[in-house]
C-alpha cells in the first residue's frame, strides 16, 4: 500500500511503525507536521491510500480525512478522548489502560474504531515517558499492523464507538499545571504520582530552595525530619527533597523562565538549582544508583542508567572508572547492561547550559572517548554491550566498542551524528567500519536513518538478537555472557581479540582514530561550521531550527531520502 505517515515529531514509535511497514513491502513517506495546513499540503502531495498518525498532536483537517482514510493512533482505550490521556491515566491510578485505532473525523478522538488494545498498568505509578516508550508503544505497533491488514480489506467497515457501552475511557480536557499541583507537604504517594505523570514533559511546577522548577525523575526516599519543601540531602545532581510523610528524590530539574518561555532546559537537579544549600551526601537508595557492578559467576556486570541516555562530562568520567574496576576483576566476562535507554552520547543539555558551552562539549566528548578507550582497550576479558533500550549517536558507537552486542527486538538504533551538526567521535571510524565494512559505515552515517536491531544484526552491528521481552532480557543477557565464558569458547574469542588488536595496533595506532576525528569535531564545536549550536538548541527547547548549513564531509555514497519527506 501507499502510506502516509503524519507525525508531530519522527519520534521513536514513528521512527519503528516507518520501518515496520517498509520492511512488510509499503510505499510508507513520513512527513513531520507542526500546522494543518502542512497536513493538507504532505496529502495533496502524496495522495497515500491510507494515512496513519502515530503521533500527531495536530488535528486532521476535513479536506484531508474526507477525501483519505485517515488513522489517529490514540494512547487510551476505547471511549477515551483528549489530548493527556496517559497524564491523566497515571494521576488517576487506573489499573488498566489501553491504545486505540480510530479513524479522523470531525468528532475529535470520536470516529469509528480500527481496533484496540488493552494492557495492565504497572503498580507502581511509572514514569510517563516509560509508559508511552513499552506499553502503548508496543500496543500501538500491534494496532498499526492491523490496521493496515484491514485497510488492504475492500470489505473492511469500522465500528462506532457507541457500539460498546463497555467502553472504559471518558471525556478528559488537557491536564494543566493547575490540575498536577501539589504542596511539599502532601503525602509523597500523590506528588509522587503527578510528577511522574508529566515526565518526560512538561514537568510539574513548585519551588526548590528559592527558585521556581518544573521537576522530573521523582522516586522515594527517607529523609531526616524537617520541613516539607525543604532539601535534605543530595548524590551527585538528585537533591532529596522532604515531604509531609516522607521524601522523594528530585532527579531532574528545568529553573522557570516566564519572562523568555522555552529557553531554558532539564538538567541534573542541582544543577539546574545552582548550587544546593549545604545538605549530606549520602548513598541513596539503589534505585538512585547510575553505575552500579556486580558479579555473577565468571560474568562481571557493569549496570547504568542515565536519564534518557544522556552522558555528561562527569558521567562518562564515573562509568570509566566503572569499567577499569570491572576489567581488574578475575572474571571471563564484562557486560555493559545499559537502562530504558543505552546511551545518546553527549549530555547536550548540560553542554548548553555551561557559561562556555563549546569547552563543556569538548570535555564531554574527550571524556566519552576516554570511556570508549577503556572498553576497545580491554583485551583480558570478553566484553558485551547488553541493549535493552535504544541508542543513538554516540551511543551506538560506544555500544560497538564491545567484542559482542546483544540487543533485544523491537530495539531502534540510531547510528549518526550530522543531524547535530557533529563529524563525531567515540572512535566511530575504528569500530562502525570494523564490523559493517567502509561503504555501509558512510551510509549509516550520512543517511541518517534509524534501524531496528533485527536490521543491525543483519549487516554485523548486533551479535544477538534477542525476544522482545523486556521482563526476561536480564536473564537471556546473562545466560549469553554465560555461554561466552565457557572455558574453550572463551578462551578462543580472547586469543583472537588480542591477535586482532595487535594486527589493527600495527596497522594503525588506535589514538589515530580519535586524533582525526576530534580534528573534525573541533572545527564543529568550536567553530560551529555546521550548526550545532542551533542544532542544539532547538533538540532541547522542541522549536524549529535555522537554515541548514553545509553537510559535514562524509566519503561519496549514494544518496537518499532525508526527513521532513523519508520514503
Amino acid at each position: 500500500m501507499k502510506i502516509l505517515l503524519l507525525c508531530s515529531a519522527f519520534n521513536g514509535l514513528s521512527q519503528r511503525a516507518w520501518l515496520t511497514l517498509r520492511a512488510r513491502g509499503h510505499r510508507v513517506t513520513v512527513q513531520t507536521v507542526r500546522h494543518s495546513r502542512e497536513i493538507a499540503a504532505a496529502a495533496a502531495a502524496d495522495n497515500p491510500e491510507l494515512i496513519l498518525c502515530p503521533f500527531l498532536r495536530q488535528r486532521v483537517p476535513e479536506e484531508v480525512w474526507r477525501r483519505h482514510r485517515t488513522i489517529i493512533i490514540h494512547p487510551g482505550p476505547e471511549g477515551d478522548r483528549g489530548p493527556s490521556a496517559l497524564d491523566w491515566a497515571i494521576m488517576d491510578a487506573e489499573p488498566t489502560w489501553g491504545v486505540t485505532a480510530l479513524q479522523a473525523t470531525g468528532d475529535l478522538d470520536g470516529g469509528p474504531i480500527w481496533g484496540t488494545r488493552v494492557f495492565a498498568m504497572p503498580a507502581e505509578p511509572p514514569r510517563k515517558s516509560t509508559l508511552y516508550n513499552t506499553e502503548v508503544s508496543d500496543a500501538a505497533m500491534s494496532l498499526i499492523g492491523e490496521v493496515v491488514t484491514k485497510a488492504e480489506d475492500p470489505g473492511f467497515t469500522p465500528r462506532r464507538q457507541d457500539q460498546r457501552p463497555d467502553a472504559v475511557g471518558a471525556v478528559r480536557p488537557l491536564v494543566r499545571q493547575s490540575d498536577r499541583s501539589f504542596s511539599w507537604g502532601d503525602p509523597t504517594g500523590r506528588i509522587l504520582r503527578r510528577i511522574r505523570a508529566a515526565d518526560g514533559r512538561p514537568g510539574v511546577h513548585t519551588e526548590l530552595a528559592g527558585v521556581p522548577v518544573a521537576v522530573f525523575d521523582a522516586q522515594p526516599g527517607d529523609p531526616a525530619a524537617g520541613e516539607p519543601g525543604t532539601i535534605a540531602a543530595r548524590r551527585h545532581g538528585a537533591v532529596l527533597v522532604r515531604t509531609g510523610d516522607g521524601g522523594l528524590w528530585i532527579g531532574q530539574a528545568r529553573r522557570l523562565a516566564p519572562e523568555a518561555p522555552g529557553t531554558t532546559v532539564k538538567l541534573p537537579a542541582a544543577l539546574a538549582l545552582g548550587g544546593v544549600p549545604e545538605v549530606p551526601r549520602i548513598a541513596g537508595p539503589p534505585s538512585l544508583r547510575e553505575v552500579g557492578y556486580r558479579r555473577v559467576g565468571k560474568v562481571g556486570l557493569v549496570q547504568f542508567a542515565f536519564y534518557n541516555g544522556a552522558m555528561s562530562t562527569a558521567h562518562c568520567r564515573r562509568l570509566a572508572a566503572a569499567v577499569r574496576h570491572a576489567a581488574a576483576q578475575d572474571t571471563t566476562v564484562l557486560v555493559l547492561a545499559g537502562g530504558e535507554v543505552f546511551s545518546n552520547g553527549l549530555h547536550l543539555g548540560v553542554i548548553d547550559a555551561h557559561p562556555e558551552p563549546a569547552a563543556e562539549a569538548w570535555r564531554n566528548i574527550t571524556a566519552i572517548d576516554d570511556l570508549c578507550r577503556e572498553i576497545i582497550g580491554c583485551t583480558g576479558q570478553i566484553v558485551v554491550s547488553a541493549l535493552v533500550g535504544d541508542a543513538g549517536a554516540g551511543g551506538v558507537m560506544l555500544a560497538l566498542g564491545a567484542d559482542k552486542v546483544i540487543a533485544r527486538d523491537g530495539v531502534l538504533l540510531n547510528p549518526h551524528y550530522r543531524k547535530m551538526g557533529l563529524y563525531g567521535s567515540e572512535y566511530w571510524t575504528y569500530v562502525l567500519p570494523h564490523r559493517v565494512g567502509e561503504a555501509q559505515a558512510n551510509r549509516l552515517t550520512t543517511c541518517c536513518e534509524p534501524i531496528t536491531a533485527a536490521e543491525a544484526a543483519g549487516i554485523g552491528i548486533v551479535d544477538r538478537l534477542a525476544p522482545s521481552d523486556r521482563a526476561g532480557f536480564a536473564d537471556t543477557v546473562l545466560d549469553y555472557a554465560t555461554e561466552l565464558a565457557a572455558d574453550g569458547t572463551a578462551k578462543a574469542l580472547l586469543g583472537r581479540k588480542r591477535a586482532t588488536r595487535e594486527a589493527d595496533e600495527r596497522r594503525r595506532p588506535l589514538e589515530t582514530y580519535r586524533v582525526r576525528e576530534l580534528a573534525e569535531m573541533s572545527h564543529d564545536i568550536f567553530d560551529d561550521r555546521h550548526g550545532f549550536a542551533d542544532a542544539r538548541r532547538s533538540f532541547l527547547t522542541g522549536r524549529a531550527a535555522g537554515p541548514a548549513r553545509p553537510e559535514p564531509h562524509r566519503l561519496p555514497v549514494s544518496r537518499r531520502p532525508q526527513l521532513g519527506s523519508v520514503r
